[in-house]
């Protein structure tokens, strides 16, 4: 009886220099043994020796080296002997492994795919809390809890994807640490050392319950992609048994709340697009003879518009919102899945970043005029989901007469553009978010234009770092909103 000591539960290089001294003295898979360094050593058992040159030397498929990469992973105990039981297998079976009934492969194919589950879970539900480090940087930390041997071959995930925080991932046997150049493995830790929550986490929690979709609720597809066991590190899971028990109600809303399409005739929709673009700006939108005289009218005679195709798909005409004598119009986009159904601006995540940053700024929202450059949500169906997609820039024109209109009816000091298209629809001309935003442009001499981003994208900054940043940025932008227009601000 031989054994091998290995560095660690998942040493792949260890085993792989292990089986090839074990292959090259011809020791049999029931002749050999694996320890972890510190766990002891095994009674009886002769250590192994030296790889030797003059013995026989193994030969595997690419596709082995790859499948003992995760073989090692595993929780097995007996991982280490049972993926070299392959290896003296592939010696005189070289077509083993296509060989998918056969009890050793259906063993291996089970565990490969128990390691990519556990590593998929590892990535998907790992959460990193901000912590004050000792030189007052900022330093991320989570706490995980894997079943298989899966942290060494995960982290590089984490590093790439993280690659500008310092982060620590700690887990029950071993933790993973990335100082921002460098990944290193530290013994394991223990419940007491993971991180309490931290700031970012309320705006996390806020957007998770903005893109729940009670119509789209399956619990036993919910729990089994996300079990139950890893619940205890997801800030976001003390939202599910509320979100789940108010489902179906809020299902019922929905459907009791869904707009019928509007139609107009035919013939009055090619009558506009055959007009010139100062044409279209000027003139009403197809089937209205009159300019509307306020809002109320001007909202009614939108929900009925098909100046563009957008409004054949979408669900409503998700007009402006808010006081018909405001002092400040904010201009976003365009509606988005949660506005389309809802039929107002702003409530879905986007407008809860919106609404972050107002409060933090101390605007009163309900002072304000809300609306967007398009009026209709333009997407890309994806399965049952409606993905986001950017309007073009004849959809914007298209719509800007309502915008103008909007601009004419409520009369503001100041008009607020949230991104590029924004700007677009408000000027008429494409610019740039970094030539124009935090100033004052002077529009006509009532009236200044401020550009900024739009709250979604914060949203779609990869790195929590620069959310951060951004989030600080866009509410420095509402606080000079607030300088210029005192009146917005929350009363005390």
């Amino acid at each position: 009886m031989f054994t091998a000591d290995l560095a660690f539960e998942a040493d792949f290089d260890g085993w792989r220099q292990a089986a090839r001294a074990a292959y090259s003295r011809s020791v049999r898979p029931e002749d050999l043994a694996f320890t972890i360094a510190g766990a002891g050593e095994t009674l009886f058992a002769e250590p192994l020796g030296p790889h030797d040159p003059d013995g026989p030397q193994p030969s595997v498929p690419k596709a082995f080296i790859d499948l003992a990469r995760k073989l090692v992973c595993h929780a097995d105990q007996d991982r280490f002997v049972f993926a070299y039981r392959l290896l003296w297998r592939l010696q005189s079976e070289k077509r083993l492994l296509d060989i998918a009934s056969d009890p050793d492969v259906l063993r291996a194919t089970e565990m490969e795919k128990a390691v990519r589950r556990d590593a998929h879970k590892m990535k998907a539900f790992v959460r990193f809390r901000e912590i004050e480090a000792e030189d007052g940087a900022r330093h991320y930390v989570a706490w995980f809890e894997p079943f298989h041997h899966i942290v060494e071959a995960t982290a590089p995930f984490f590093a790439r994807r993280f690659a500008g925080m310092v982060w620590t991932i700690l887990t029950p046997e071993r933790t993973a640490h990335w100082d921002g150049a460098d990944l290193t493995f530290l013994p394991g830790a223990s419940k007491e050392m993971r991180p309490d929550g931290d700031d970012m986490e309320a705006l996390w929690l806020t957007y998770y319950a903005s893109i729940f979709n009670p119509a789209r609720l399956k619990v036993k597809a919910m729990t089994a992609e996300m079990p139950k066991k890893y619940w205890a590190n997801m800030p976001e899971t003390a939202l599910v048994k509320p979100l789940v028990a108010g489902a179906e109600a809020a299902q019922r809303r929905m459907i009791e709340t869904l707009p019928t399409l509007p139609s107009l005739r035919h013939e009055r929709l090619q009558e506009r697009q055959a007009m010139t673009l100062p044409q279209m700006e000027k003139t009403p939108a197809p089937g209205f003879n009159k300019v509307p005289d306020d809002l109320a009218e001007a909202r009614d005679q939108a929900s009925r518009c098909q100046a563009c195709p957008l409004w054949e798909p979408a669900t409503q005409t998700v007009f402006g919102k808010g006081p018909s004598d405001a002092p400040v119009i904010f201009v976003g986009e365009q509606p988005g899945d949660q506005e389309d159904i809802a039929g107002e601006p702003f409530v879905g995540p986007a407008g809860q970043v919106f609404d972050k940053a107002l409060l933090a700024a101390g605007i009163d929202r309900s002072q304000a005029y809300v609306t967007n450059a398009v009026k209709h949500f333009k997407f890309t169906p994806r399965g049952k989901r409606r993905i986001h997609a950017k309007p073009n820039v004849g959809e914007i024109r298209a719509c800007r007469w309502w915008l103008d209109l909007e601009r004419e009816l409520v009369k503001p000091k100041l008009i607020v553009a949230l991104g590029a298209s924004a700007a677009q629809g408000v000027l008429g001309k494409a610019v740039t978010i970094r030539d124009t935003r935090s100033k004052l442009i002077d529009l006509d001499v009532a009236t200044k234009l401020l550009v900024t981003v739009h709250p979604s994208y914060i949203l779609r900054l990869p790195d929590e770092a620069a959310r951060v940043r951004e989030q600080a940025a866009f509410e420095a932008d509402m606080g000079l909103v607030l300088q210029t227009i005192p009146e917005l601000a929350l009363a005390a």
